[in-house]
């Protein structure tokens, strides 16, 4: 099986070379590396020069859910997955996703846990997780690390792409909407990806969208299953305390079943 990953590029030329570093040591595994970049302006070109395996284009879109699909649309792997210009895979991570893919075929979305780092690289905590919870994900929010999180490629053939209107929180509005449909989600619990903090980043900057779009989420999903008498400001805000306790026992047992 091979693996597709697809990067959506933008003046991270300080970042990217560790991202393409992280796929190209990948070992024992078929993969490709789609680079969608949106028209840098720093180094971010002349470093992906220097990488003849990448299948890459430089040119504008409408955001950063946009260069993924573009990608994704390039994709030929059996599995693919979306992996930002400031982050990178770990050391054997697609072996691992594939070996977990190979023991259960009617899985579609498999999702692994993340170590999260700062600018330089340097290591500031593991974040694990736990099996698949749909009402985890609506209430509490995206736990679901992207940057570790590989998905069938007939997820993409069936036509279920990233929303280009969401900026921030379109991971989460595409998992809730994909595990709405039927897909099947599974949880590898080992690092297979580090995400990078830094003051630049999406999350970081724009914390006033994020919280919007992720009512906007909520509210069109719990519509959608008929649930409208949720979609109040404090019940979700209620709803998240409620999960956020209960994400406890649940890390726990995950903890315990690795051993």
């Amino acid at each position: 099986m091979q693996v597709s990953i697809v990067t959506a590029s933008f003046n991270q030329g300080c970042f990217i070379r560790d991202c393409l570093e992280s796929v190209k040591s990948q070992t024992g595994v078929e993969w490709e590396h789609i680079v969608q970049d949106a028209g840098s302006t720093d180094e971010t070109l002349a470093v992906l020069k220097e990488y003849p395996h990448l299948k890459w284009v430089s040119e504008k879109d409408r955001g950063m859910s946009d260069g993924i699909n573009r990608g994704f649309r390039k994709a030929t792997g059996d599995w693919v997955m979306w992996l930002n210009t400031d982050d990178y895979l770990l050391p054997g991570a697609l072996a691992r996703m594939l070996a977990l893919a190979a023991q259960h075929p009617e899985v579609d979305l498999i999702y692994g846990d993340t170590d999260f780092v700062d600018a330089t690289g340097q290591l500031l905590r593991h974040k694990r997780e736990h099996a698949f919870y749909f009402n985890m994900l609506l209430f509490y929010g995206c736990y679901i690390q992207s940057t570790a999180t590989f998905l069938r490629r007939r997820v993409i053939e069936a036509g279920h792409l990233l929303n280009i209107d969401y900026r921030v929180c379109m991971d989460f509005e595409y998992y809730v909407r994909l595990s709405r449909l039927g897909y099947r989600f599974a949880h590898l619990p080992a690092s297979l990806a580090a995400f990078r903090w830094h003051a630049t980043n999406t999350s970081a900057l724009q914390s006033k969208r994020r919280r919007e779009e992720r009512l906007l989420v909520q509210r069109e999903h719990l519509s959608l299953t008929g649930h409208p008498h949720l979609q109040s400001e404090r019940v979700l805000d209620l709803l998240f305390r409620v999960h956020q306790l209960f994400r406890v026992p649940l890390k726990l047992a995950a903890r315990w079943h690795a051993r």
